[in-house]
C-alpha cells in the first residue's frame, strides 16, 4: 500500500500541480513529500490523491491539491520565510508550507481540528509549527510581521487585521466572495504601508471565513451567512 501511495503522490504532482502549469519547486517538492492520505483519515487512503477537495471533520474540507499548490506558489514562499495561514482545517497545507519555510504560525477556529492538527503534526515530526485556537481572521499579531499569510476559507472582504500583519513586499492569498460558497481567489502584495495591489487568480469555492472580520457565526437568532 505505501508504494501504492507514493506513486498516486507521484503522478497527483506530475499531472494535476506540472500539468496545469505550478513552477514553484519548492511547492513541487513538499506536495512530493507529505503524505496526504495522513490527513484525511476518514477516507480510503487511496482517495487522498484525487483532483478534488475532500470532507473532514466539523464540515470542513481539504482543499484540491491543485489549490493548494496554486495558494502557496502565489505567496512566493522562501527557506527563511514566516508565514501565517489561518484556518489549519486538517493541517495539510500546513504541513507543506512547513516543508519550505522556516516557520509557519497557524491559526484554527474549531478546537477539535486544532487539537487533531497539533498530534498529527508532532506525529509526523514537524517541529516548526505553532497553533492557536482563535479567530482567525484577527490574524495572530505577537508574531508578525508575515512574510506571507494564507486564507483557507472564502470571506467577504480581506481582514484588515491581516493586511496590517503582513510584511511590505509580502502577500496574502485569500478567497473573497459576496457569498459564502464561492470566491475568487485574491493576492494581495504589500508594497508600502499604506500601499496594496490586489490581483485576481481565479475562481474557488471555499468554506466560509467565520469570525470577527469574515461571516458570522451561525446560531439560534442568527441566520446562516447569504448563500445568493
Amino acid at each position: 500500500m505505501t508504494d501504492d501511495l507514493a506513486a498516486l503522490r507521484r503522478a497527483m504532482v506530475e499531472t494535476q500541480l506540472v500539468g496545469r502549469g505550478i513552477r514553484d519547486a519548492a511547492v513541487l517538492r513538499a506536495m512530493a513529500a507529505v503524505p496526504r492520505e495522513r490527513f484525511v483519515p476518514e477516507i480510503d487512503p487511496r482517495h487522498a490523491y484525487d483532483d478534488s477537495a475532500l470532507p473532514i471533520a466539523e464540515l470542513q474540507t481539504i482543499s484540491q491539491p491543485y489549490v493548494v499548490a496554486l495558494m502557496l506558489e502565489a505567496i512566493a514562499p522562501s527557506a527563511t520565510d514566516c508565514v501565517l495561514e489561518i484556518g489549519t482545517g486538517s493541517a495539510y497545507a500546513t504541513a507543506v508550507l512547513a516543508e519550505i519555510v522556516a516557520e509557519v504560525y497557524t491559526v484554527e477556529r474549531l478546537a477539535t481540528l486544532a487539537a487533531a492538527a497539533r498530534r498529527r503534526l508532532a506525529e509526523l515530526g514537524y517541529r516548526n509549527v505553532h497553533i492557536l485556537e482563535g479567530d482567525g481572521t484577527l490574524g495572530w499579531p505577537e508574531h508578525a510581521p508575515y512574510d506571507g499569510v494564507v486564507v483557507t476559507a472564502g470571506g467577504p472582504d480581506v481582514p484588515a487585521p491581516l493586511l496590517s500583519q503582513l510584511r511590505i513586499g509580502g502577500h496574502l492569498v485569500i478567497p473573497v466572495g459576496a457569498t459564502p460558497r464561492a470566491q475568487e481567489l485574491v493576492r494581495i502584495t504589500r508594497q508600502t504601508a499604506d500601499e496594496f495591489r490586489r490581483e485576481n487568480l481565479g475562481p474557488v469555492a471555499f468554506v466560509p471565513l467565520i469570525g470577527a472580520e469574515g461571516w458570522p457565526v451561525p446560531g439560534p437568532g442568527r441566520p446562516d451567512p447569504p448563500s445568493g
